[in-house]
């Protein structure tokens, strides 16, 4: 095992925790899509009405987001009051799901964009909060509407546009994490963040091309400076790289003699079955990575069916003033190790 100081940096782009960041609960909230997928069983909460309740689809990803942090401080018999921050995000302008649905909580809000990644993002940050003593107590939470995010930067779900088999579908849900420096048996180890990788990656509609070499590079360097091996992990998960992204990745890190192929697990691979669901290459969205995590990875790591795994959410940097101006698609990703305590 690698000596590592105090709290203290590792390697080029990471940090060990040497008292580890509790999470006391995590929540699920997802749409009707979601609900009829192979994880169904993992979520706090499935709601038909795609808007939940409200008169846009930007709206209904507030009321989402709200909810699922609700659950989660339900869970952890905590009020809102009892939270010092906030860390969240979403895929919209502004972030306005996130800045209109936490509104009437009142809790400091660092407002987040890491695109896809932003969940892996909010952890992080979250985890560097309560780790260096500045918070006793704080929420991480993402979400992504496929409503929302289709009009913001393809095409309006009226126009009823033909998706190519690369494309991935954008998950209408929302993940919330509560964390904290002593309760919770599954805890956050380390963390690892990611730099922004372009690959010359134009095509939109192939996120997962665009963001396997970041996860690429996020795993290789991860595995570098934590001196460890694929193996000493139950599970090297991504976030939303897809049929399209999990090969180009796997074949990036085969060139560099790493071999994950056997541990490795994508959440947009999981998250829907293509054959009945026509979701093509798999789901995205910053709430791919989030519900998968807060639901199925979180009751494997509770229950001690998985020891230790390397959380790799993804991100694709596009706006649509990027795209129509010709530019590239950058991506990022970022990693948190998440245990299960002895």
């Amino acid at each position: 095992m690698i000596k590592i100081k105090k709290g203290l940096q590792v390697g080029s782009q990471s940090i060990a925790f040497d008292d580890p960041v509790h999470i006391m609960s995590s929540a699920s909230v997802v749409g009707p899509k979601e609900g009829d997928g192979p994880l169904k069983d993992t979520f706090d909460k499935i709601v038909e009405d795609a808007t939940f309740g409200k008169d846009t689809w930007e709206e209904g990803e507030s009321e989402m987001l709200k909810e699922s942090i609700s659950i989660a401080l339900q869970k952890a018999r905590l009020k809102t009051e009892d939270i010092r921050y906030l860390f969240a995000g979403d895929l919209l302008g502004q972030l306005i799901a996130t800045t209109f649905g936490v509104m009437d909580l009142k809790i400091p809000l660092f407002g987040l964009y890491g695109a896809c990644s932003t969940m892996g993002e909010a952890l992080a940050l979250a985890s560097m909060t309560v780790h260096g003593g500045y918070a006793d107590t704080v929420i991480a939470a993402a979400s992504s509407h496929f409503g929302g995010a289709e009009k913001q930067f393809r095409f309006p779900l009226e126009y009823g546009n033909q998706r190519p088999m690369s494309s991935t579908w954008t998950v209408t849900g929302s993940g919330a994490f509560i964390l904290s420096k002593e309760y919770g048996d599954v805890m956050i180890t380390g963390i690892t963040t990611g730099k922004v990788v372009d690959y010359g990656v134009k095509d939109s509609l192939n996120m997962g091309a665009c963001m396997a070499p970041a996860a690429a590079d996020l795993i290789y360097n991860h595995l570098k400076d934590f001196d460890r091996k694929p193996e000493d992990y139950d599970r090297i998960v991504t976030g939303d790289l897809g049929v399209v992204g999990r090969e180009i990745l796997c074949k990036l890190l085969s060139d560099q003699g790493i071999n994950i192929a056997s541990i490795h697990m994508d959440c947009g691979m999981e998250i829907y079955d293509d054959e009945k669901q026509d979701t093509h290459a798999g789901g995205s969205g910053c709430g791919c990575s989030a519900v998968t995590l807060a639901g199925m990875l979180m009751n494997e790591l509770r229950s001690g069916e998985t020891k230790r795994i390397l959380f790799v959410p993804t991100g694709a940097l596009l706006s649509t003033v990027s795209y129509n101006e010709g530019q590239t698609v950058p991506g990022i990703a970022h990693g948190v190790v998440i245990e299960r305590g002895v």
